[in-house]
């Protein structure tokens, strides 16, 4: 029996035309991601994709909503995933804070930009989120409730 997906959060950030993006060193391969990663235990989805930026870009985000929910299998890799794929804006950036290990740095991209660099990308998530988020998705954050234990 195949491992249940790892579940990860990643935001789609727009600003001036420009999209938020991570170069980060993965299996010596420099690849571009949204600020992403996964959820860790006791999270909730929304913190973990405000401390997912602020790591991995040293940006402070506010999510203002979802674009997508996506299942997706790295075929190198034989895992699954499910991606939670917020969208939100920038609100300020620490140009001091240390990046997460592996993040080379955060650069700001516009479309036409990142589309040629596709072959860079991290995986295929990362232009679908950005496309759906193009075409108008979006759904509000209250979609997401956590139930508390008990």
């Amino acid at each position: 029996m195949p491992a249940p997906p790892l579940i990860s959060v990643a935001t789609v950030v727009e600003r001036d035309a420009a999209f938020l993006f991570v170069e980060e060193t993965v299996k010596s391969r420099l690849v571009i991601n949204q600020p992403a990663g996964r959820l860790e235990a006791g999270e909730s989805l929304v913190n973990a994709a405000i401390r997912e930026a602020l790591e991995e870009t040293a940006w402070a985000i506010e999510p203002l909503g979802l674009v997508g929910i996506y299942r997706w299998t790295s075929e190198r890799e034989g895992k699954a995933y499910v991606r939670v794929c917020f969208h939100g804006r920038a609100l300020h950036h620490d140009a001091q804070r240390p990046l997460d290990k592996g993040i080379e740095r955060a650069v700001w991209m516009d479309y036409a930009t990142l589309l040629q660099r596709v072959q860079d990308l991290r995986t295929p998530l990362v232009l679908r989120c950005v496309n759906d988020y193009l075409a108008g998705r979006r759904f509000p954050l209250d979609l997401l409730v956590d139930i508390p234990q008990g």
